[in-house]
């Protein structure tokens, strides 16, 4: 199991490139899976339904299954935020997780950049960004993806997944 991080600040187009490159991998054959971090508290079941109720009423973990999907909900409960390895452990047997956040971990990484963000580049600090997918060339001597170019950054993906 592969896993690729997509680093870049808040409004780069992250979440964007990541939900149109999706598609295109998967119509290549590949089972893939996605890990997202966020610094915000999240919910996500609906509050009031029952799998709420039993979570706030004390359950550490929530197993809500149907026919279509499952989802465990996992209460922290004041313990430290688990990793990016224990995370990629819970996961089923996939060809490639896409990773968005965890941008400190070593892990292989495309910077995602948008000139209009004015925000400062990330890989010229971080030796695990592979490549750059942003609307602008970067500086140095990486790879610069056109962020609007989806099939260029999925072939980029290919290429790395056979040779990684």
């Amino acid at each position: 199991m592969k896993a690729l991080g997509f680093a870049g600040y808040s409004g780069s187009g992250k979440t964007t490139l990541m939900e149109k490159l999706l598609p295109r991998l998967r119509d290549r054959g590949l089972l893939v899976s996605v890990i997202k971090q966020s610094h915000h508290d999240i919910e996500v079941d609906v509050p009031g339904k029952d799998s709420w109720r039993h979570r706030r009423a004390g359950a550490r973990e929530v197993l809500l299954t149907s026919p279509r999907r499952w989802m465990l909900v996992h209460e922290l409960a004041g313990a430290a935020e688990p990793g990016l390895h224990d995370h990629l452990g819970r996961l089923s047997t996939c060809d490639l997780v896409l990773v968005e956040g965890f941008r400190h971990v070593a892990l292989a990484k495309i910077e995602v950049w948008r000139e209009e963000n004015s925000r400062p580049w990330l890989h010229p600090h971080d030796p695990h960004i592979m490549a750059v997918a942003a609307d602008a060339a970067p500086p140095g001597n990486l790879p610069w993806l056109d962020l609007n170019d989806v099939a260029a950054v999925a072939a980029f993906i290919l290429e790395w997944m056979q040779h990684e």
